[in-house]
């Protein structure tokens, strides 16, 4: 340990991370003194990692971490999130702020402030290559370009911010790759929310806990899309075909147009969400390189509607991973079988129920004999608290039913979860 340069000192430090322990660490001798002086990378301050700092009285806090940053030099990630329970003086934040703000490359903030301390004007124009904010409020965003020219993450939770302002933050980003909006507070005069965003950089996109009536996003590069816990009228992608990855986990979306962007989808993943089938099928069917497919847990807008598994089966032929769970009604389970299309590709079969019928044998059956190279089959199933009699008949003979239809198909892997 002797011989260990204090850069490498410096690196290890760097991965604790979190204030307290770098400090005690540093503490060890001299070497290590200097090291985090000197050479120290990174440094954490986090309300829910400690109870040590809820023990610590507003005032004892601010200065804990003013003397525990002031004695660093070249910090390049720094995170403060701080609780609700603390509400700091705006002239020690800005301090800590401008005193590492030449060097910083990531920067994730949340802290609550007497009056409120503008983190983008602060960090603005510097090297900042990934910012996170939260519980916090944005205001009065200058039209300017180059404002964050490094910065390729953006992070926001729990922000109140304008329509405009969030537009005009994401074009001073000329070459951010990461957009996470999370319970955004959408500060609005008109009725009607309305969102419209464009990044011809953007490749990864997440929205949690958004609720609009439209969002109208264009990016000519993204790859990735997950929205989760959404609320829409409408939502429009519009890009130049590029996106991969499509993910939609419990979102309400009334209107969702992803065609013009959906040609190089390889994954489309599909959960609690309510859908009319031929126009969802009509949005992704341009994928010739879908490779996952996984609808769990839809509903139907109409009663009468159904998944056809022929199209799917004609439509996506590189597809190897399949997924489906949803309600199977006698009539229409049977109908969805129809044809003789095999999925050829496809070597992972998840299926699920919500409530377990003799249909489900039957579709599971059928699906068996049209994935010929199937490897692996988990079956997924939801069994009730409370049994009766009647509710195990049925399990005991579904499963003996799974078990003698894999007799025929040795060659398969059998999960079951049930929850």
């Amino acid at each position: 340990m002797d011989h260990l340069p204090v850069e490498v000192i410096g690196n290890i430090l760097s991965r604790l991370r979190g204030a307290r322990d770098v400090v005690i660490a540093s503490a060890t001798c001299r070497k290590w003194r200097e090291a985090y002086r000197k050479h120290l990378h990174t440094l954490s301050f986090n309300s829910a990692d400690s109870p040590f700092y809820r023990d610590l009285s507003t005032n004892r806090l601010e200065i804990l971490i003013t003397q525990t940053i002031f004695q660093t030099t070249g910090l390049q990630g720094l995170s403060v999130m701080m609780d609700d329970a603390n509400k700091f003086s705006a002239a020690t934040v800005i301090a800590w702020l401008m005193y590492t703000r030449d060097t910083l490359r990531w920067l994730s903030y949340n802290v609550r402030t007497t009056p409120n301390v503008n983190v983008l004007d602060i960090c603005g124009r510097q090297r900042l290559e990934a910012l996170v904010l939260a519980h916090n409020s944005i205001t009065g965003v200058e039209p300017s370009f180059q404002r964050f020219p490094c910065l390729k993450s953006l992070s926001l939770s729990y922000v109140s911010i304008s329509a405009l302002d969030l537009n005009l933050l994401l074009s001073a980003c000329p070459v951010v790759e990461s957009l996470e909006l999370v319970s955004l507070e959408i500060a609005m005069s008109d009725a009607q929310v309305t969102i419209e965003l464009s990044s011809p950089t953007l490749k990864s996109v997440y929205f949690d806990g958004i609720s609009l009536d439209k969002f109208i996003l264009e990016a000519d590069c993204i790859e990735f899309l997950h929205m989760k816990d959404c609320v829409l009228e409408l939502f429009e992608l519009i890009g130049n075909g590029t996106l991969k990855h499509f993910k939609l986990d419990d979102v309400s979306v009334i209107h969702l147009d992803i065609m013009e962007t959906s040609d190089s989808l390889e994954v489309v993943d599909v959960n609690h969400f309510t859908m009319v089938w031929p126009k969802f099928y009509q949005m992704i069917s341009r994928s010739q390189n879908l490779r996952k497919l996984r609808l769990w847990d839809v509903v139907f807008d109409d009663d009468d509607e159904i998944i056809d598994l022929e199209s799917i089966a004609a439509g996506f032929t590189q597809l190897t991973h399949l997924s489906l769970s949803y309600d199977l009604k006698d009539g229409a389970a049977h109908y969805s079988l129809q044809g003789n299309t095999l999925l050829e590709n496809v070597t992972v079969l998840e299926l699920g129920w919500t409530v377990i019928n003799d249909v489900f044998s039957i579709w599971v059956e059928e699906l068996l004999r049209r994935c010929p190279n199937l490897k692996k089959l988990i079956i997924y199933g939801v069994v009730s608290e409370t049994k009766t009699q009647g509710d195990c008949q049925i399990l005991a003979t579904f499963t003996w039913s799974i078990v003698q239809l894999m007799r025929k198909y040795i060659h398969v892997e059998v999960q079951f979860e049930y929850e």
